[in-house]
């Protein structure tokens, strides 16, 4: 017998919390089952922890590696003994090391990884335990490969969407470093004495703010980032920012996209294996990645539990496209619920790869004018006093 910690799901979309003395993991949700819970997490408490989360390639290689030696017949520690031995980063080694060693001593492969900390998500465990309780534990890793591989994909092509817009951004901070710290200077002197028009005005402030207290500006800067970053980590202010980007012009359509694809694939992942619809619902909200999003489900368990179907359920969150909700009560009466919700997922995935390209198009040119009018301002600033210089020049030599 070994002592758990776990959270558990209750029917009224309450979480609850404790520890327990159990056999095995199976043992201790079949002990909260007894008692109407649906186990979400757990842990050990002797077990040893790793904080340092796998990224989604390196998870879909470790389900790939997988996959293909269970397929072929291998034995399940022989198989991870052979996965440890290629050319890996030094902390990704350690961790199979680590679920060897468990798997030697009579863990499973899903005890193995919740040992392991933050290393592997609560979806990747739930699913390698649910191919475990139903002897596909091969095609349950070669999907959570393909998922992830997914998942890979479209943050790639949405990181790298905004590659260019970054590019241009640093280059209009350095156009505004070079122009108001290098270049005006050099007619500050031209102008000594002279009445000044206001955009010129403006412009020498902002060039001798620059150069004498610029050390402090960017002291500050990185002290209001680093606050504002503590400051919205913390769950209220977290959920109103989560809340406030659903509500960007195009920015938070594209993030409805991509938010309505990645629950519908993780809920398709885990229906098909077994796993109970609260219990499904409770893991894949946690990968949606948006707090304002999550926090709605309290309610949409809540719903299930008092006899309400999914897509009734669905429909009363706010930040999903509304065509999830109507794709999974066709699923629900077609019984391809399943099918309904990959097919959604496909779909939406590719119209985020879309809107990202669309949203990349709408970003460029408004980058591009900002650094056209602050170039088109400091010129203003220095040819309108020249120009009156010259000017000034001409009445002189005419009287």
């Amino acid at each position: 017998m070994s002592m758990y910690t776990y959270t558990a799901l209750a029917l009224d979309g309450s979480r609850v919390s404790g520890s327990v003395e159990a056999a095995s993991v199976e043992h201790l949700s079949s002990l909260l089952r007894s008692e109407n819970l649906f186990l979400t997490k757990y842990r050990s408490k002797t077990a040893r922890q790793s904080s340092r989360k796998l990224k989604t390639e390196e998870l879909a290689d470790f389900c790939r590696q997988l996959a293909a030696m269970l397929s072929a017949g291998i034995m399940l520690i022989r198989a991870m003994t052979i996965v440890s031995q290629r050319n890996l980063k030094p902390h990704i080694k350690k961790i199979y090391q680590q679920l060897i060693d468990d798997l030697q001593r009579g863990s499973t492969l899903s005890e193995a990884m919740a040992k392991r900390g933050r290393a592997f998500p609560e979806l990747l465990i739930s699913m390698i335990r649910a191919g475990e309780n139903t002897g596909r534990l091969d095609s349950t890793a070669e999907k959570m490969a393909s998922t992830y591989d997914k998942e890979h994909r479209l943050n790639g092509k949405i990181r790298g969407a905004m590659v260019y817009p970054a590019i241009l951004l640093v280059l209009i901070v350095g156009v505004v470093l070079i122009l108001f710290t290098f270049v005006l200077p050099q007619f500050m002197g031209m102008f000594e004495g002279m009445e000044l028009p206001l955009p010129t005005k403006i412009a020498m402030g902002i060039s001798d703010f620059l150069i004498s207290k610029g050390i402090f500006l960017a002291i500050g800067v990185v002290i209001a980032v680093s606050a504002l970053i503590w400051f919205f980590r913390r769950p209220g202010p977290r959920k109103a920012l989560d809340h406030f980007k659903l509500r960007i012009p195009k920015i938070g359509k594209l993030l409805r996209t991509i938010y309505t694809a990645r629950f519908a694939r993780t809920l398709a992942s885990l229906y098909v294996s077994g796993i109970p619809m609260i219990q499904a619902l409770d893991i894949a909200r946690s990968t949606i990645g948006n707090k304002y999003i999550e926090s709605q489900f309290t309610t949409v368990i809540e719903g299930l539990g008092n006899g309400r179907t999914l897509s009734q359920s669905l429909s009363q969150v706010d930040g999903f496209e509304p065509k999830l909700h109507s794709t999974v009560l066709i699923g629900e009466e077609s019984g391809s619920l399943e099918q309904m919700l990959e097919s959604i997922a496909d779909q939406y995935e590719y119209d985020s790869d879309i809107a990202s390209q669309q949203l990349v198009t709408v970003i460029e040119p408004v980058m591009i004018i900002i650094m056209a009018g602050v170039v088109l301002f400091v010129m203003l600033s220095v040819m309108m006093p020249i120009y009156q210089m010259y000017s000034n020049v001409g009445e002189q030599g005419g009287l």
